[in-house]
């Protein structure tokens, strides 16, 4: 009696454990000619291009701390903030500092991720890191300060709270007043894999302060908008003035002062 071939349905869910096309597996499939079969194989090929893809881009994002890493550096703090351009609420800086054995290949810039992304990530970032430290200015301090300055203030506490006394800053876009050595990258959450893990994490942060003050102020759609100066957030401003997490020194808030 002969052995009866696995249905197309099998096959599929097969063909999602096989992690190269040299798979034997994937190979035997060639010379089956049911159309379904091959719709799976040209699937599967579609899937580990995009994963070859994907890797190459984060040892891509690795570079800069590798040759960091070369050189004797063995912390490597990469650093990011959230939240300057925002009408309303505080502005989150981070410091991450990896393992090079850090295999999180999804992580990058975080406004590149879907919020559900991001959650996730937050958690094994925080998990697999060497070091996580968070800083917060709130919106009395930016308005103090100015919001670079406050930002820049944000981002040397979070390397003072840093146990692990770093050798090297990443830090993107914001150069910061400090002797340990720094990288300056625009767009570094693009460029490095730490800077991409501490933009997750401050945006997280920070989001789910927004969505607590949400909660204390529904109108002005804070959920959403985590601040920023949507069409909902200036007409809640318009009818009902600024709330105590408003920058006064920021143009349109001005106006709606009470």
């Amino acid at each position: 009696m002969t052995k009866s071939r696995k249905t197309v349905k099998q096959i599929r869910d097969l063909l999602k454990q096989v992690s190269s096309t040299e798979d034997p597996l994937f190979l035997s499939l060639k010379a089956d000619d049911r159309r379904g079969v091959q719709q799976a194989l040209q699937s599967t090929r579609r899937r580990l291009k995009r994963q070859e893809a994907a890797q190459a881009a984060f040892r891509k994002r690795f570079a800069y701390e590798k040759a960091l890493w070369s050189h004797g550096n063995q912390y490597v703090a990469g650093m990011d903030e959230v939240g300057r351009g925002p009408l309303a609420g505080p502005v989150v800086t981070c410091a991450v500092i990896l393992n090079p054995d850090f295999d999180l290949v999804a992580v990058t810039d975080s406004k590149q991720l879907t919020r559900h992304e991001r959650e996730s990530l937050y958690l094994k970032i925080v998990n697999e890191a060497v070091e996580v430290s968070i800083a917060v200015n709130d919106r009395q301090t930016i308005d103090q300060l100015n919001i670079y300055a406050a930002t820049q203030q944000a981002m040397l506490r979070s390397v003072a709270h840093l146990h692990h006394r770093p050798s090297h800053l990443i830090v993107d876009a914001v150069p910061l007043k400090t002797p340990i050595p720094q990288t300056t990258l625009i767009k570094g959450d693009q460029k490095s894999i730490s800077v991409a893990a501490a933009s997750i994490v401050a945006k997280e942060y920070r989001d789910h302060l927004m969505r607590d003050y949400d909660r204390l102020y529904p109108e002005y759609g804070f959920a959403q908008n985590m601040g920023y100066g949507t069409a909902q957030h200036l007409k809640a401003l318009q009818q009902y003035g600024a709330t105590p997490i408003h920058r006064r020194s920021f143009a349109p808030v001005k106006k709606y002062l009470k």
